[in-house]
């Protein structure tokens, strides 16, 4: 169907790809045929810290179809000392078989290949590995903090304003909890997979990640390439979520094509993405609120500390989550971090954020109760002007017009504030809410647009869609700074030849990739004679955004939302069932109604099974997670999520040419919280630890 020449952007549109993914006609990286493909299966240790003392190959190299078997001792050499796209040197996990240490359960100790998956598999499983073990430590828990060290990460690790104890002394009411979330992982149901093969001099690898850069980067630093001898080529990605950046199996596979001078596909089995594609840390948690007895805060305190591997440093930031939330006169927030004897924790959605908001968004849930008052009107006295630590102004921040309608909308009006009244045959009721807020960001990225001569346009862009629809809503945003309908547009994405363009990360790639794709788009109407004929191979135009984007003025951005939740709670089981949620944001210029609110409701079941079911348990004996796969860890299943709606306010920004705030991961924040709330609601009991299982709810007359 044709769209209107003007307004595409703000109108519901489906995936301009949706018919080639449900047809099966989109490739995933794992799909894609190449002649004379081998296989390659990644060995892990099973010790959590040691060396490997021999690699028994005969035998496995005298199996059917085996091809070779990479380890320490005959693996191509690569290198560590550089600095990536990110700003930080590598994961040392992803610089295979480099020696025999053995830093984790799960560390990748060889990589056998074959001529098919199958004879890979067997032959992995088949291989023999003798390793000298060491005492290791996995066990993390609040009372580690003494080893701990304030770490920065992508955000300052301590941050400091006004006198936090005499704040505290000075207070009329003081919260001071404890809070902890546990070890969580992303698993996309598309596995991480990558073929990886030598073609006229260069190197090319087919991958699933989010930034083709990103990957081709690293691996140009590892192998000691030149960047422009490195293609990395990602046309569609069945989630992302932060795991699928650099990880071993893309590795493993330009190691084995190398050797084996032919195309080496390896893909990770989901037990295999516990050990190798990342995870939230926990995290223990310490919030301090200091209030006048009319709810105006005159202390903020948030500390939180974090596990990260023992080669790597990886800080959850979960502190950072209440610096531009709400105003206090002293404001103290500090992140930590202990080295354990664990895979290296990753980006995961919200990273910092979504535990944060647990914490921080529960304890003034705790504060509004001994105030006596309105969780929602607490947050209205304690809304800032301006940055509560930076000083600085606010983009816009339309928080309080998200909690007003969405009271309206939820019939919050209605609610009789004590806990533990409400009930229905053998269920208590309770109702929860919490705010949220995850920052924009607009990062450099270039775009190319050409005009064809059959009067269609072409945008090149390495973006990368990772499920989000970002391919969609640069149509749409495309289609409108040309002025012409969606079906004249064709967007390219996922190849690093399309030049530098910034990740699908931190929620800020829909909004930089439009502005470069708008850029180029304007640059192309500038530069066509009207009635002119194009020539049949098109007039282009290019954009760099690193000058506009520097060039913004200096402003607290953020994308900021109000959570709601209804739970049901049997007090005889300990069952807790979320019966609707809604949430209601400020995210500045939709681009897709449709994808957007796909988002923000994906975010939302996220944060519900955060709050009651997610949680991996490592075993202190072995340094493995019990259950590492989609049995053993619990998520919400359909039968978990109940009626949940989301919408949002207008949130213009007159001073941002852009006006997108991305949605990808303000859903999640403020969720679970928002259902811990309503548990207490329900029960009069406050959990402070999640999930919130049932036999923790049956821990009843007392704080969980």
């Amino acid at each position: 169907m044709t769209t209107a020449t003007r307004g595409a952007v703000g109108t519901a549109h489906t995936r301009v790809e949706g018919r080639d993914k449900v047809t099966g006609a989109a490739r995933y990286a794992g799909e894609i045929p190449f002649a004379d493909l081998a296989h390659g299966w990644l060995v892990l240790s099973t010790v959590a810290r040691g060396r490997v003392r021999s690699v028994d190959t005969e035998a496995v190299l005298a199996m059917p179809g085996v091809l070779t078997v990479l380890h320490h001792h005959n693996a191509p050499r690569v290198t560590t000392d550089y600095v990536g796209l990110l700003g930080v040197p590598p994961d040392p996990t992803v610089a295979l078989f480099q020696n025999d240490r053995v830093a984790h359960r799960g560390w990748p100790v060889a990589l056998v290949v074959a001529e098919t998956s199958e004879q890979a598999r067997e032959a992995a499983e088949a291989l023999v590995i003798h390793y000298d073990p060491e005492p290791h430590d996995v066990a993390f828990s609040a009372e580690r903090d003494a080893e701990a060290y304030a770490a920065d990460g992508h955000l300052p690790a301590v941050v400091e304003k006004g006198d936090l104890e005499a704040g505290l002394a000075a207070s009329a009411v003081v919260v001071d909890e404890r809070y902890t979330t546990p070890e969580e992982h992303h698993n996309p149901m598309e596995p991480h997979a990558a073929t990886a093969r030598w073609e006229g001099g260069r190197l090319e690898l087919v991958d699933s990640n989010q930034g083709t850069n990103w990957v081709a980067g690293e691996l140009a630093g590892l192998f000691s390439l030149d960047p422009a001898s490195v293609r990395v080529r990602s046309e569609h990605v069945g989630g992302g979520f932060g795991s699928k950046g650099v990880r071993a199996h893309q590795v493993a596979a330009v190691m084995a094509a190398t050797v084996l001078q032919r195309p080496v596909r390896v893909v990770m089995t989901r037990r295999q993405m516990f050990s190798l594609a990342g995870y939230r840390s926990p995290t223990a948690q310490r919030v301090r609120l200091g209030a006048e007895p009319d709810g105006r805060l005159r202390v903020l305190e948030h500390r939180s500390l974090n596990l990260t591997s023992a080669v790597y440093e990886f800080v959850e930031p979960s502190a950072a989550a209440g610096r531009s939330m709400y105003a206090a006169d002293a404001h103290h927030t500090a992140s930590r971090v202990v080295r354990l004897d664990v895979p290296s924790p990753t980006w995961m959605r919200a990273p910092g954020e979504a535990p944060g908001s647990f914490a921080l968004e529960s304890a003034l849930d705790e504060l509004a109760e001994r105030l006596g008052l309105d969780p929602i009107e607490l947050r209205v006295r304690n809304e800032p002007a301006v940055g509560p630590v930076s000083g600085l102004p606010f983009g816009s921040r339309n928080l309080i017009a998200c909690f007003r309608e969405g009271a309206r909308r939820f019939g919050w009006a209605g609610r009789d504030p004590r806990p533990g009244v409400r009930r229905e045959g053998r269920w208590l009721l309770g109702t929860g809410t919490a705010a949220a807020s995850f920052p924009t960001t607009a990062m450099p990225s270039t775009a190319a647009v050409t005009a064809e001569a059959d009067g269609t346009y072409t945008v090149r862009i390495n973006a990368a869609d990772i499920g989000t629809g970002a391919r969609t809503a640069l149509t749409l945003v495309a289609a409108d700074a040309l002025e012409v309908p969606t079906d004249r547009i064709r967007v390219r994405i996922g190849d690093s030849d399309l030049g530098p363009a910034i990740i699908a990360g931190g929620s800020m790639g829909t909004r930089s990739w439009a502005w470069a794709v708008t850029a180029a788009a304007d640059e192309l109407r500038r530069s066509l004679v009207p009635g002119a004929d194009i020539p049949p191979e098109g007039v282009t135009a290019r954009s760099n955004t690193a000058e506009a984007v520097g060039a913004l003025a200096q402003k607290e951005r953020h994308a900021f939302g109000a959570q709601f939740a209804e739970v049901a709670v049997d007090p005889a089981t300990g069952e807790v069932r979320v019966r609707r949620m809604l949430g209601v944001f400020a995210a500045g210029r939709i681009v897709n109604p449709l994808t957007a609110r796909n988002q923000l409701v994906g975010g939302m079941v996220w944060g519900l099974s955060m709050a009651l079911h997610e949680e991996a348990v490592r075993d202190r004996a072995s340094g493995g997670l019990y259950g590492a796969d989609l049995a053993g860890y619990h998520v919400a299943a359909h039968a978990d999520v109940p009626h949940i709606e989301a919408d949002w306010v207008d949130d213009p920004d007159p001073d941002d040419p852009v006006g997108i705030k991305g949605i990808g991961e303000v859903g999640i924040v403020g969720a679970a919280a928002a259902v811990a709330n309503a548990v207490w609601h329900a029960t009069g009991v406050r959990h402070r630890n999640l999930p919130i299982r049932p036999d923790r709810v049956l821990l009843a007359g007392g704080d969980a």
